[in-house]
């Protein structure tokens, strides 16, 4: 990812959706926007998915993002759960590639382990990490955690894709310092 790049994060659901917009200048991230769609006070499950399918597009359209980052759903037990879900993440991505933007998915586990290096991490652990990693002030947080699950799957992406990465693998230390006989000092 090159500078100047914009991360439109998506935390699909049927009752609140969370977004996040993440800027990167020069590999340095910054949160543009964050928030949530709530969607209880629909009955409809159908209009429920025209609203998020409608709120994306309009984010897009605000932010011009270069890429859409959603977080994957996760299995669980009840299926009619699961088909809502799959429905809201897939009106969202139906947005996305109305509008041209690729899209790139993350399991909830990688997302939670790419930011507090815990994939067992609990919602507010990882709202903290992205508080304190982003900077983001306490009057800007919001109370629905949906939203920062949102700037998560961008912040990840961001992390996917802007990280310097590291070349060369090492073993053991035996290892390094054979393949770096100029690095070491005796």
């Amino acid at each position: 990812m090159s500078k100047g790049q914009i991360i439109l994060g998506i935390d699909p659901g049927t009752i609140i959706m969370g977004y996040g917009v993440l800027s990167v200048e020069e590999k340095k991230p910054r949160v543009d926007a964050m928030g949530v769609l709530k969607l209880d006070k629909f009955e409809d499950h159908y209009l429920r998915l025209k609203q998020i399918y409608d709120r994306v597009i309009q984010l897009i359209d605000s932010y011009h993002p270069d890429s859409l980052a959603i977080e994957a759903p996760f299995f669980g037990k009840n299926v009619q759960s699961m088909l809502k879900l799959g429905r809201a993440q897939g009106v969202a991505i139906a947005a996305a590639l109305h509008r041209e933007l690729p899209i790139y998915e993350y399991a909830p586990l990688k997302i939670k382990m790419a930011i507090t290096g815990n994939g067992q991490a609990s919602k507010e652990q990882v709202a903290g990490m992205l508080q304190r990693m982003l900077h983001i002030p306490d009057d800007y947080m919001l109370p629905q955690l949906d939203a920062t699950d949102g700037l998560a799957a961008a912040f990840c992406h961001y992390l996917d894709t802007c990280r310097p990465k590291i070349e060369k693998s090492y073993s053991t230390w035996k290892d390094f310092v054979a393949k770096n006989p100029g690095k070491i000092r005796k």
